[in-house]
C-alpha cells in the first residue's frame, strides 16, 4: 500500500503536496485505468481526505460522488456543499453546476439572478454549458435584462465549441432575426452544424427550410 493510500482516513491532516497527491491517486483510479469496476469508495476516501485539507479539484470531484452516488450515498445536499466550496474558489465547472441548482429549484430556492452570476461567471472562464445557459438567460430575461444581442454573443462563444444547442439557438436567431439580421443562409449553416452533432430539433428545421 502506498504512503498517500496510508493517509487516506476524512479529516486527516495533511500537507498540500499530500492531498494533491491522494486527490492523483483517486483520480487514476477514477479515470486513468481500463478496470471496468472502479474501487469508488476508496476514491471517495482519497477525495474526502484531500478536499478536507483544500485541495480545489478534490472538492470538485467529491461533490460528483455525492451527486451521482459513486461511492457514497447520493446525497445532493453534500454535493451542493462541496460545489458551492469550489465554485467559489473560481472553479469553473463548480460554478456552473451551482447555476443549475438556481435555475432548476433544486435543493434550493429557484433563483434566476443567482443561476445568471454563477453562469456569468463560469462562461467568462470558458464552460461551454455556462456559455450556453447565460446566452439562454439574456435572451429570455432570466435573471437578467431580456438582451438577444447579449444572447447571440454567448450562443456563439458556446458554438464555437460544437455545443449543439447553441448552434440550434443561433439557427433559430438567424431564421426570425433576433438580436442578429435575419438569414435563412446563416440559418441553414448552424442547423447543419447542429443537425450534424445528433441535434433534433436543428434537423426539423432544416427539413423546414428546404420547403420555403
Amino acid at each position: 500500500m502506498s504512503k498517500s493510500s496510508e493517509s487516506q482516513k476524512p479529516g486527516l491532516k495533511v500537507s498540500n503536496a499530500q492531498s494533491k497527491q491522494l486527490f492523483e491517486e483517486g483520480f487514476a483510479l477514477a479515470f486513468e485505468t481500463r478496470r471496468k469496476t472502479k474501487p469508488w469508495a476508496r476514491i471517495v476516501n482519497l477525495w474526502k481526505t484531500a478536499a478536507s485539507n483544500g485541495n480545489l479539484r478534490a472538492q470538485f470531484y467529491l461533490a460528483t460522488c455525492y451527486d451521482f452516488g459513486n461511492g457514497v450515498r447520493r446525497n445532493v445536499r453534500k454535493s451542493f456543499d462541496w460545489y458551492l466550496i469550489a465554485a467559489k474558489r473560481g472553479k469553473m465547472e463548480a460554478q456552473y453546476n451551482i447555476g443549475i441548482f438556481y435555475r432548476d429549484g433544486e435543493l434550493v430556492r429557484k433563483n434566476y439572478s443567482k443561476a445568471f452570476h454563477w453562469f456569468s461567471l463560469s462562461a467568462k472562464q470558458g464552460d461551454s454549458l455556462a456559455q450556453l445557459n447565460l446566452g439562454f438567460s439574456y435572451f429570455h430575461g432570466q435573471g437578467v435584462k431580456k438582451d438577444h444581442h447579449a444572447a447571440v454573443y454567448w450562443y456563439k462563444k458556446a458554438a464555437a465549441r460544437n455545443e449543439d444547442k447553441a448552434l440550434t439557438n443561433l439557427g433559430l436567431c438567424y431564421k426570425y432575426g433576433e438580436g442578429v439580421t435575419q438569414s435563412d443562409r446563416w440559418a441553414r449553416h448552424y442547423f447543419q452544424r447542429a443537425a450534424s452533432l445528433g441535434n433534433v430539433q436543428a434537423k426539423e428545421n432544416l427539413k423546414r427550410l428546404s420547403m420555403k
